[in-house]
């Protein structure tokens, strides 16, 4: 396997791991806060609201553009250390 092929691999690799764990914060996020745990959370106001209900209509969504964001900023520190950044 020549260097090129491994250092492909280990960046799909690494990309996967950050991917993942960015969909956790999600679910967690948008599963767990709007569903799962919306009864605890509804003890608690946002703007006149249920705090459980605003994560199920509205937080979840605000965490996953933050969490595009994110992505972004860590995929340009991947490419750069992989040597794949538009700097070429």
């Amino acid at each position: 396997m020549s260097q090129k092929n491994k250092n492909a691999s280990a960046y799909w690799k690494e990309n996967i791991k950050y991917l993942a764990l960015l969909l956790v914060i999600w679910f967690a996020v948008s599963y767990g806060a709007g569903i799962l745990f919306k009864d605890a959370l509804n003890n608690f106001t946002l703007g006149g609201f249920k705090l459980g209900f605003w994560f199920a209509q509205q937080g979840s969504i605000y965490v996953f553009v933050v969490l595009i964001f994110v992505y972004v900023r860590i995929m340009n520190k991947l490419d750069k250390k992989y040597g794949y950044d538009e700097a070429d």
